[in-house]
């Protein structure tokens, strides 16, 4: 799923929210700095929001040598960065302090010893949306705090939907079911207009995190649940077949684009901008990315059909961390109020109630004039600056405007309210895997034998499930 995002928690400096440890509380963090915070890349780029959070901490803690803070941001995919972090501090040879995990890996360190059990008064914070704070559990522990979370929903372009017929007034909404959306789909290919190279929707299908993703939505949605909260497999044969034929009906090929099968984020993304297709599944982050790409009145966002899966990432102190007490002081401070109105400002999915409902605190102002986007328009969420907006297209962007900002961010928090969990197992790498080889196969073959591929695939998740 669009980039392993970097992940540090919130308010523990001066003048933060009561309640939050300060930086050198610990015993054990008497150890030299920099507080070293180890993630995957920034998908706002270079500068981002992540490394301007950093260094406003550092700022805040300019007299304070030891409690410098540094990123280091690990290259490639999620398999590879998991990869080097298992490596990492299984050797103890990093030296990191702070690591932002996907959500799906808590699990696994957890259990592994790598990272450390959250002090049980740093646990209880009712701001944090209840379905993303459960991504920290593991055995009724919590090992994180979230940075920033994730949901699959539904993008889709008004433009060409008016233009096969299809009015305002039957556009998606929130009741919207994926047989309104297949209706859709077959006006579309009714379409006098359509090309060769059109098709009704597209999503990520490619063999990787993403197909994962649009699986579980897919099984999730005919009430198939693979695992237990303790990790135990609990399908059948008959389950994996229902969830399989349900993801075979989705991506039926009057439906889908035909290259969906080999796409990820930036393919699906593109497709989209191109008009190759009226709908995507797709992740937050784009709706700031598509200011650049289409015109206001040519895109819109709402609820997926079905469920949709959560995503995104936690940060939690390394068990062999001699700065604990600061590593916790810092990541409490990166999942702030503050810190997360500015991941919210900057595109990101913020795991704060309070970042949606009006009650947060506001961005950090040296944050906030950092990530002002240089042709003046308005952040994801924020108030316009003075510079007037270019169009889309011609060396700029122009953005919807707070009418349609608000209703996206509404939009995104009722999502995360209802999203799903990919199973919790410390064994995720093995299943996620299997999975993937299981469905790509059947979705790439030219007569798609659910029964036989649900057997195949039952056998292999017990197996993987068990950590065979």
């Amino acid at each position: 799923m669009l980039g392993c995002l970097l992940a540090v928690s919130s308010a523990a400096c001066s003048g933060g929210p009561e309640g939050t440890p300060q930086a050198g509380q610990d015993g054990n963090a008497t150890d030299q700095g920099p507080i070293v915070v180890a993630s995957g890349l920034d998908v706002t780029g270079s500068g981002g929001v992540r490394q301007q959070l950093i260094e406003e901490w550092n700022r805040k803690h300019a007299s304070s040598k030891s409690e410098q803070a540094k990123l280091v941001e690990l290259p490639g995919g999620a398999d590879q960065q998991r990869s080097q972090l298992l490596g990492a501090l299984q050797s103890g040879s990093a030296g990191y302090d702070v690591v932002n995990l996907d959500i799906t890996w808590i699990p696994e360190f957890a259990e592994a010893g790598l990272i450390r059990p959250m002090p049980e008064e740093e646990t209880v914070d009712r701001d944090f949306i209840n379905r993303v704070h459960r991504t920290t559990l593991w055995k009724g522990r919590s090992y994180a705090r979230p940075f920033n979370t994730d949901v699959g929903l539904l993008y889709y372009r008004p433009d060409l939907l008016e233009a096969a017929g299809i009015q305002p007034s039957r556009q998606p909404t929130l009741n919207w079911s994926w047989g309104d959306l297949n209706a859709s789909i077959k006006t579309l290919a009714l379409s006098p207009g359509r090309g060769d190279d059109q098709a009704g929707w597209t999503t990520q299908l490619k063999q990787y995190e993403g197909l994962t993703a649009n699986t579980v939505e897919a099984f999730a949605s005919v009430g198939v649940e693979l695992a237990d909260e303790e990790g135990r497999y609990r399908a059948s044969e008959a389950d994996l077949k229902k969830g399989l034929d349900e993801l075979l009906e989705r991506t039926r090929h009057d439906r889908i684009l035909a290259s969906a099968v080999s796409a990820d984020e930036t393919a699906t993304l593109a497709d989209f901008a191109a008009g190759r297709v009226a709908f995507l599944r797709h992740w937050p982050y784009v709706y700031g990315a598509l200011r650049t790409l289409l015109p206001p009145d040519a895109y819109s966002v709402n609820r997926l059909p079905g469920a949709s899966v959560l995503g995104g990432q936690n940060l939690a102190a390394t068990a062999d961390s001699p700065r604990a007490g600061n590593a916790r002081a810092l990541i409490a401070f990166l999942t702030s109020q503050e810190s997360e109105r500015c991941l919210l400002d900057a595109g990101f999915a913020a795991t704060r109630a309070s970042a949606y409902n009006g009650n947060s605190r506001p961005c950090w102002p040296r944050v906030a004039a950092a990530l002002r986007p240089a042709d003046g328009a308005s952040t994801a969420t924020g108030g316009p600056s003075s510079a007037p907006p270019s169009k889309a297209g011609e060396g700029g962007a122009k953005d919807q405007g707070a009418a349609a900002r608000k209703a996206f961010t509404w939009t995104l928090s009722g999502a995360l309210k209802e999203a799903v969990q990919r199973p919790r197992t410390p064994y995720y790498g093995a299943f996620t895997q299997v999975l993937q080889a299981h469905v790509h196969a059947l979705l790439s073959a030219e007569r798609p034998d659910s029964a036989k591929a649900a057997g195949r695939l039952h056998l292999d998740l017990r197996d993987a499930f068990e950590g065979k």
